[in-house]
């Protein structure tokens, strides 16, 4: 198969890195791709959300199967075009994708359909939104509604925050469109994991949890980001309670999503958080999306024993019963470099060095995000997450341990990481 994949980022340097192993794969391409991912495929200069170039491109190259990264283009219909001229895609529709494009929409499939989530109210006005906030009391959730870059969240520990969270979405339009409507919601205290699941519009097939870590200093301090770094498996989601994701919060969507014609085929990436109740441990959904997550994709693609190319045609062909996944049953951990000044302003175009050192550390493979290669072939830094160092190891310790070995080999003066990643698992 010729195999395009769609994007720039950590997550899709993962996939290649996976898909370019698989015997099914004869050449592989990605648009735009970035430094890292153009040792495994041959990148084309085509945005990740230009559909028409895209398209073009796969019809005049003999695309067979094209794998959709971010969400920007599933939200955009990519996966519609290119199905109605005969390539296979990986990825929802646009239709479907709404589970992500839209949180209105999501938390009312959910409340349809009787998937555990957070209460909730969605609203255009602002007194609306704020009398919301005022019975329900902070601390509170107030999300812009569309997509806004991981930006439009705000976790509000006073009504005062909330209202100012409304105002910045509903009266300054600080988020455009995507704003319009926001959607404020009860406050989940738990622990946070995500967990993916291959779907064919039908049925669904669970692949392994991570745990993210989203905010930008070690302890869990500072605004959030993209994610500054991940691990799987997450101890916390035990195999009982994985059943139980499946059973009442997968399954349930996929199929209620199927009721609205709307089926649902790609990666389900599901937010949850794992409450304490007073039986043992309560999952909620606190948000979907419908791609892998970055950085969670690479320690997904580390783990993984199966051919993730065939694993992602199945769900493409509605074939996903004749799928068996195997996985490593080590640790992965993946600890992400940004660069200074990230998630604020950031400087761009600097040169690092030490990729050969870095990757020689067992069990070590470091993944690319926002980098280019310069004229002369350096790799400059493009983005404000710039890599993912990620190990594979027999326990979490151990994975943190070459990770950060594999990252003190780096030479970056302009970046920075996390030097905590994992330590929940390790606490545990």
């Amino acid at each position: 198969m010729k195999v395009l994949v769609v994007g720039s980022g950590g997550r899709e340097h993962a996939l290649c890195w996976a898909i370019q192993n698989s015997p099914l794969c004869d050449a592989l391409y990605c648009a735009p791709g970035n430094a890292g991912i153009a040792d495994v495929a041959q990148c084309v200069p085509i945005g990740s959300e230009d559909v028409d170039a895209l398209v073009r491109f796969a019809s005049d190259n003999g695309i067979d199967f094209v794998v959709v990264g971010p969400e920007g283009p599933l939200v955009l219909g990519l996966v519609d075009r290119l199905t109605a001229i005969g390539i296979k895609a990986f990825g929802p529709s646009a239709a479907a994708a709404e589970l992500e494009g839209s949180k209105g929409f999501m938390k009312d499939i959910l409340a349809k359909y009787k998937v555990p989530t957070a209460a909730y109210g969605r609203f255009t006005e602002p007194e609306a939104a704020k009398a919301f906030v005022r019975k329900n009391g902070a601390p509170i959730v107030v999300k812009a509604d569309g997509l806004a870059a991981g930006k439009g969240v705000t976790v509000a520990r006073t009504a005062e925050e909330a209202f100012a969270a409304i105002d910045e979405a509903l009266v300054q339009g600080r988020f455009g469109a995507a704003g319009a409507e926001v959607v404020v919601e009860e406050f989940l205290d738990g622990e946070e994991v995500s967990f993916f699941a291959l779907c064919d519009g039908e049925t669904a097939l669970p692949l392994v949890s991570a745990q993210d870590h989203k905010a930008v200093g070690d302890g869990d301090t500072g605004p959030n980001t993209g994610g500054m770094g991940a691990y799987s498996p997450a101890p916390v989601l035990t195999p009982d309670l994985q059943d139980r994701v499946m059973r009442e919060i997968v399954l349930p969507t996929v199929r209620g999503m199927a009721a609205e014609g709307k089926p649902f085929k790609g990666v389900l990436f599901a937010g949850l958080m794992i409450l304490q109740g007073p039986d043992g441990p309560v999952p909620k959904t606190l948000e979907f999306n419908v791609r892998f997550g970055d950085p969670e994709c690479q320690t997904l693609m580390m783990r993984m024993k199966s051919d993730v190319l065939a694993a992602l045609v199945a769900a493409a062909d509605g074939v996903l019963d004749s799928i068996d996944l195997r996985w490593h049953d080590q640790t992965a951990l993946c600890v992400v470099m940004a660069a200074n000044g990230y998630p604020g302003d950031y400087v761009k175009n600097t040169e690092i060095r030490g990729f050969e050192a870095a990757n020689a550390v067992d069990g070590v493979t470091v993944f690319h995000a926002g980098t280019k290669l310069s004229d002369d072939g350096r790799v400059l830094s493009t983005g404000g997450r710039v890599l993912g160092v990620t190990a594979l190891a027999p326990t979490v310790a151990e994975a943190q341990a070459r990770a950060y070995q594999a990252v003190d080999k780096l030479d970056w003066p302009n970046g920075f990481c996390r030097r905590d990643i994992g330590w929940r698992a390790v606490g545990r």
